[in-house]
């Protein structure tokens, strides 16, 4: 099946390969930024705003901050072009809309405050959408 737009669901409801690779990017910057408490979810069949949402914290918001320069850079030096970024002046909550994959780079504070994992369903033992990977 082909993709209906770079980087866009399969008709069958997959994510596209560039979804993927988007995905894989955002996660290897997090991990190699030192983020913390780095979470997944599975957005695909609950909306149509993206594919997939990775959320992950940062110490300060110094490294907040430094977390969203690299996934921003990653992505352009990539060619998925260059995402939307709201927040970065202040880095207490970035969010990072490449399309099909969200990230949301929060201080711990701001981010249980917010909770997106409970909005979206991640912390509910029977949704099997979110998974919280190690590191």
């Amino acid at each position: 099946m082909q993709p209906e737009a770079q980087g866009s669901r399969q008709e069958s409801g997959t994510v596209a390969p560039e979804a993927a690779d988007m995905r894989s990017v955002a996660l290897a910057c997090l991990e190699d930024m030192k983020a913390e408490e780095t979470v997944e979810i599975d957005l695909v069949g609950k909306t149509s705003i993206a594919d997939a949402m990775i959320i992950a914290s940062g110490r300060s918001q110094r490294h907040v901050g430094s977390i969203a320069d690299k996934v921003i850079q990653e992505f352009k030096s990539r060619g998925f072009g260059n995402p939307r970024v709201e927040g970065l002046p202040a880095c207490d909550w970035v969010l990072i809309d490449a399309g099909d994959i969200l990230v949301h780079i929060f201080r711990p504070e701001v981010r249980h405050f917010y909770n997106l994992e409970k909005i979206w369903g991640a912390d509910r033992p029977a949704d099997q959408t979110a998974h919280r990977l190690a590191g």
